[in-house]
């Protein structure tokens, strides 16, 4: 796999590089593509070579940190206690959790600089004469990045590739970032390919940048509200562009997939929009099957005994629900690891019951489980992605454009129609009809469907909910809906300002 690493300070955002701990990760190092610097500017390089390094870092979005953490475990879907010793880290996990992180917090700072650095390579990429399909998908990829930026930290620096490297990069508020990106999307778009559903679909598309258009919109109070915390104020005209993004996705193909769990496989599915290219997505799984899950053949190593759900969520799911739970852990080749929550006495796939190896108990998982001194055993566990299902990670789905026309209708004042197309996805999920709609029925159906898929900050925001109490959150203060500018940028760039309350 090619990286592109340009030899340069990214002033507003590589001040040091901080590797965040994790339990049993390992990280494997690239091949590299080096795009050099000369005098005050970055030269240019070979547009190909840069566009496919862009692809092949995709794999940013599959780490169980920074990116997907800041956007997950700050959310009430997922807790990850420190079990003895085991991720403890300094308290970089509980912390988010609790939302007590500051402007040091190492994942804060990582996932500045890998979304601020991957967006500088987009310029690269524009900057080396590319052809119009591939200025199209820098531009799009560029916005996924700077939509990252702008979600969690609420500015967004920028720097074209002929400033200079001792150039201070300018800065972007909130409202200039989503209009920057929206503009970048929408420039992109006649050029960008026309892909329908496959397996692997790791190419910006003219779906891939309707969908984020869709979300862009549908948060777009969020980004343009004086007060970051809201309230917020959801306008029409800005619904209705929601749903014409979302039907132009639906337009090139893309449907929702009757079976929930086959688009986290490696079959073709129509709710795959946007995907991973490199690997698998084996820290889904890792991350939170126990010690002693492993050893079969599709996942011979052991897990790293981490995540956890909180019985809170949990409890949303009727019991008939397709998305709770699947028995597919006895087929051959699936170790005894079933599908969706896990709970209670775990098995081999021959059925023999797992022994704990550390603390020679059976091996059940409890629906309690504290944010510290979790003993092994304790925590509701969840597997969309299987070790034996060989799939890519899921950077955009059609599930979520469904549901986010659902919401644009719902804000817009068309509840009939909302109402039916939550009950389209709930009858396909065997779950009850629902006969009514409001924000919790739609938040709820928003976590019922897209649970641990590093977008529930996000939600929870946009419905006003992220700043609650639930178990050990001890932080509800406003502020804490924008992450803190991490401090080594501030200090090499004076043009960022610090967010309130840091």
């Amino acid at each position: 796999m090619k990286k592109t690493i340009s030899k340069f300070t990214y002033l507003s955002a590589l001040g040091a590089f901080a590797l965040s701990s994790c339990t049993d990760l390992v990280v494997q190092e690239k091949d590299s593509t080096i795009v050099k610097t000369t005098g005050g500017s970055t030269t240019t390089g070979n547009p190909t070579e840069l566009l496919n390094a862009l692809y092949n870092d995709l794999g940013v979005f599959n780490d169980q940190a920074n990116l997907y953490s800041l956007g997950q475990h700050t959310s009430a879907e997922m807790i990850p206690p420190t079990r003895g010793v085991d991720w403890g880290d300094n308290g970089v996990w509980r912390t988010l959790h609790s939302h007590t992180w500051d402007a040091t917090h190492a994942q804060v700072l990582n996932t500045w600089n890998t979304m601020n650095g991957r967006a500088f390579q987009c310029e690269q990429l524009l900057a080396s004469n590319p052809s119009p399909v591939q200025a199209a998908e820098a531009k799009a990829i560029r916005a996924m990045y700077m939509y990252h930026v702008m979600d969690f930290f609420g500015q967004v620096p920028r720097r074209t590739v002929d400033q200079g490297v001792d150039a201070l990069p300018t800065v972007l508020t909130r409202s200039e970032a989503f209009d920057f990106i929206v503009k970048d999307l929408t420039e992109a778009l006649p050029n960008l390919p026309r892909l329908g559903p496959a397996a692997i679909n790791a190419r910006a598309s003219k779906a891939m940048a309707n969908a984020l258009l869709a979300r862009l919109h549908l948060n777009k109070a969020v980004y343009k509200s004086a007060k970051p915390e809201g309230p917020y104020t959801f306008d029409k005209a800005d619904m209705d562009k929601v749903v014409q993004y979302c039907d132009a996705v639906k337009a090139d193909g893309f449907d929702l997939d009757p079976d929930f769990f086959n688009p986290f496989t490696a079959n073709v599915s129509k709710d795959k929009i946007f995907t991973d290219l490199q690997g698998s997505p084996r820290n889904r799984w890792m991350m939170t099957m126990h010690y002693d899950q492993g050893g079969f053949d599709a996942e011979k190593d052991g897990p790293w005994n981490g995540f956890a759900t909180l019985a809170e969520f949990y409890d949303k799911f009727e019991a008939n629900d397709a998305r709770r739970f699947r028995e597919v852990g006895f087929q051959k080749g699936y170790g005894g690891v079933h599908k969706g929550f896990l709970i209670g006495q775990q098995f081999r796939e021959d059925k023999t019951p797992i022994v704990d190896s550390r603390s020679k108990k059976p091996l059940i998982f409890t629906r309690d489980v504290p944010l510290a001194g979790a003993s092994t055993e304790k925590g509701i566990r969840v597997i969309k992605y299987h070790p034996a299902d060989f799939g890519k990670y899921l950077i955009f789905r059609y599930a979520d454009v469904h549901l986010m026309k659902t919401e644009a209708l719902y804000r817009a004042g068309n509840t009939a129609e909302a109402l039916k197309l939550l009950n389209e996805l709930r009858t396909l999920r065997k779950a009850t009809t629902a006969t009514s709609i409001n924000d919790d029925v739609m938040l709820r159906e928003r976590g019922l469907e897209l649970y641990w898929e590093g977008i529930a900050r996000t939600d929870e925001i946009r419905f006003g909910k992220f700043n609650r109490k639930y178990q050990d959150v001890t932080n509800i203060e406003p502020y804490t809906v924008l992450f803190p500018i991490p401090a080594l940028a501030i200090a090499s760039n004076t043009n960022l300002k610090q967010n309130p309350g840091y």
